[in-house]
């Protein structure tokens, strides 16, 4: 008696648990910033120092390790530090990178350009073939080179 309700409190438990685990990302991934304040923090926990505020909402940032709630982040300038996972978001984004880029009306540099873009800029990612990625920055849309921003991996498809 004692083993059958052994077995069936263990497939109960696993029964639970079970969603919780098929839900899972893999690490590394990108992800954006969802709050328009983000404390950067030395470990995962509030008992750790600051290292770091975020100022601005919808930063891509690297998740490259996970604890409970928490997740080690790596930024376009490869600053690392922890931040509570309520604080991330899903949507992708970009941070333009080098100097000024140039957004084409379509996935090929001989298309007309759409606007050009300054460092720092951060987009929506919409879409990744090949090369480039559709993006959406300040209600422009148009094609960039994966090389001209940094927040999708080389062969990673976005649809």
């Amino acid at each position: 008696m004692f083993q059958r309700v052994l077995i069936l409190s263990l497939l109960a438990a696993a029964a639970i648990c079970a969603p919780a685990f098929a839900g899972e990302r893999p690490v590394p991934r990108f992800v954006s910033l969802k709050a328009d304040e983000v404390n950067v923090r030395v470990g995962p926990g509030r008992q750790y120092p600051l290292k770091w505020t975020y100022v601005v909402s919808s930063v891509p940032v690297e998740i490259i390790a996970e604890w409970d709630n928490w997740r080690k982040i790596r930024d376009w300038e490869g600053q690392e530090g922890w931040v509570h996972s309520a604080m991330l978001s899903s949507k992708r984004t970009v941070i333009v990178t080098g100097e000024k880029r140039t957004l084409y009306r379509r996935a090929d540099a001989a298309s007309p350009p759409v606007v050009r873009l300054r460092p720092g800029i951060i987009a929506d990612v919409e879409d990744c073939i090949d090369g480039w990625c559709r993006i959406e920055v300040r209600n422009y849309r148009g094609w960039l080179k994966r090389g001209d921003f940094w927040g999708v991996y080389p062969d990673e498809a976005i649809d």
